[in-house]
């Protein structure tokens, strides 16, 4: 694919998985930075590196560059992804902090070459995981938190386009699935992809990406059985619907 660069962007082509919390990114992170061209690292959290423009000689500094404060973030963003990919040698970079869900129309503004690899979960897998790894929030807060990804994560499947790649698929058809993320990304596939464990992918710590033993264990482990439509609770019916997860009349 041949494309236009960017002239301020050292990265012309940032890859973003697109998912809610508690989906199985950071299983897919991990297999992809397995990969001898793609760096997938623990969740970056970009959104909350912030330029401060501490004085008036600044402001007018970068008023005359024609850099407004979200420009000056834009290019600390991509100097962040461009390090990655300087610190490994690889070529490709993968970003797939859950938040960045909620930004995706910065993303797309900043980088208007970047691909994107939708994750998508059965919902109530989802809420269930997230209540489970958030024991001290309140479960109506974290419920209301799980339904806006999802619904963030539809409009931005609609928008931007990209692979839409389903959890349940990665655990079960693990080489397929990640054979058409490779074509997705213009890279040959690797076999040791999936021996993820084999690779240092870095601490897995709270805040930064999955920290329980399932991603410990270094081996694609089986996920859960489908849940009935029954015990679905309604305010994660659309999103089951959406992703199709539930038939469209209930």
């Amino acid at each position: 694919m041949t494309i236009e660069p960017t002239a301020d962007r050292l990265v012309q082509s940032p890859v973003f998985v697109l998912s809610s919390i508690r989906s199985g990114s950071t299983l897919l992170r991990c297999i992809l930075d397995t990969h001898s061209r793609i760096r997938a690292p623990h969740e970056l959290h970009l959104a909350d590196l912030e330029v401060q423009l501490a004085s008036p000689y600044v402001e007018l500094a970068m008023q005359t560059s024609e850099l407004g404060k979200e420009d000056i973030e834009h290019l600390l963003w991509d100097r962040m992804l461009h390090r990655e990919l300087t610190l490994s040698g690889k070529d490709i970079v993968v970003d797939k902090t859950p938040g960045n869900l909620l930004l995706w129309r910065r993303l797309a503004a900043c980088w208007p070459h970047a691909r994107y690899i939708h994750l998508i979960r059965h919902p109530l897998h989802i809420l269930e995981s997230a209540l489970a790894g958030r024991p001290e929030e309140d479960p109506v807060r974290t419920e209301g938190l799980v339904t806006t990804y999802l619904r963030e994560l539809e409009e931005a499947r609609d928008e931007l386009g990209g692979l839409t790649v389903r959890y349940e698929d990665l655990t079960t058809d693990t080489e397929e699935v990640v054979r058409k993320v490779c074509a997705h990304l213009d890279v040959e596939w690797e076999p040791g992809m999936l021996a993820y464990g084999s690779v240092d992918h870095g601490p897995f710590v709270q805040g930064i990406g999955d920290f329980n033993e399932k991603i410990r264990s270094g081996v694609v482990l089986p996920g859960r059985e489908m849940p009935a439509d029954s015990a679905v609770p309604e305010s994660l019916v659309p999103a089951c619907r959406a992703f199709g997860y539930m038939a469209a009349a209930r």
